[in-house]
């Protein structure tokens, strides 16, 4: 019982601090890739400018427009932070670091990280502003699409693995990372990642050329930092999800400890994100939608038959 009491405040303190530290890391990244400067101002290499950053959410004016739903208002943005970290208690970071070993690990997952539409919905509606309210359904309409391809696209995975396990999913990669024999399902799940973190080139809901700031709009202070809080413990949560599914998890040569390989190849992935910020133009929110319908679907099914039918033909 002790034990398990550690690795969950182990996994809250890694979990918040990567949060912070995103901030830092996606800013210098941002300018290593665009050759600009980064922070570098605030500390050696601009390294307190997430000290900074958080002192001026927790000292900005808390405004709560007079016209808002004022419960539904404050409690909106803490769905996000509690959806993701709940994501996180089925994830194995190593053979023994794991909240809770469930048989439906996976299934869990998708259900926690489905609820982070609520968020959304709830802040543009609570807004009582129509351009918030619009912003909330265009992202609840994008990640209500793209978590159906993201659970297609793991069913190849589960069929492999013939388990929800995710401990168990890792360990069925030690002869083969899934990432060989599932490498379509690897990038639908990655793209629907991006749709589902509302991440460049997919932040349509919220980008700077579209409805104000969307659902966020009337957010201020603390609150406003939890919707961005809850954004980068998404990639991360993604990120740990795809190297869980694909990359083998903490498996790597014994001259590391399984927990650092998994950090090592998480971080790769979270780097990944922030390149696609740098670099990736914004599809139209049509082309966006039409895209995952009618490409990214019948690809999903595609991967899920096909590794269906050969798992099948090897078996018999």
């Amino acid at each position: 019982m002790t034990n398990f009491w550690w690795i969950i405040g182990g996994v809250l303190f890694a979990l918040l601090n990567t949060a912070a530290g995103l901030i830092w890391v996606e800013r210098r990244m941002l300018a290593l890739w665009q050759d600009r400067y980064g922070p570098n101002r605030a500390g050696p290499f601009g390294l307190l400018v997430v000290l900074a950053d958080t002192l001026k959410l927790f000292f900005k004016e808390d405004w709560i427009p007079p016209f808002a739903d004022k419960i539904v208002f404050v409690f909106a943005p803490g769905v996000v932070m509690l959806s993701v970290l709940m994501s996180f208690v089925v994830m194995p970071f190593g053979p023994h670091v794991i909240v809770a070993d469930l048989n439906i690990g996976l299934l869990f997952f998708l259900a926690m990280s489905s609820l982070g539409v609520y968020s959304v919905v709830l802040g543009g509606w609570a807004s009582n502003n129509k351009y918030a309210l619009l912003g909330a359904m265009r992202g609840a309409s994008q990640m209500i699409s793209y978590e159906v391809f993201m659970g297609l696209a793991l069913m190849g995975v589960v069929v492999l693995s013939g388990s929800f396990n995710l401990r168990e999913i890792v360990e069925a990669q030690r002869t083969m990372w899934f990432i060989v024999p599932q490498f379509l399902g690897f990038l639908i799940f990655l793209v629907a990642g991006v749709a589902e973190t509302h991440r460049l080139p997919f932040d349509i809901p919220e980008a700077e050329s579209e409805l104000v700031a969307g659902f966020h709009s009337e957010y201020s202070g603390m609150k406003f930092g939890m919707f961005f809080i809850g954004e980068y413990l998404g990639i991360t949560l993604i990120s740990g999800m795809l190297v869980t599914l694909y990359f083998g998890g903490w498996l790597g040569p014994a001259f590391l400890p399984p927990v650092i390989w998994f950090a090592i190849k998480t971080f790769c992935f979270i780097l990944l994100f922030i390149l696609f910020r740098a670099s990736m133009p914004r599809p139209r929110y049509d082309q966006l939608m039409e895209y995952g319908w009618k490409v990214l679907f019948p690809l999903s099914i595609l991967n899920l038959l096909v590794t269906a039918a050969i798992k099948l033909w090897l078996n018999t």
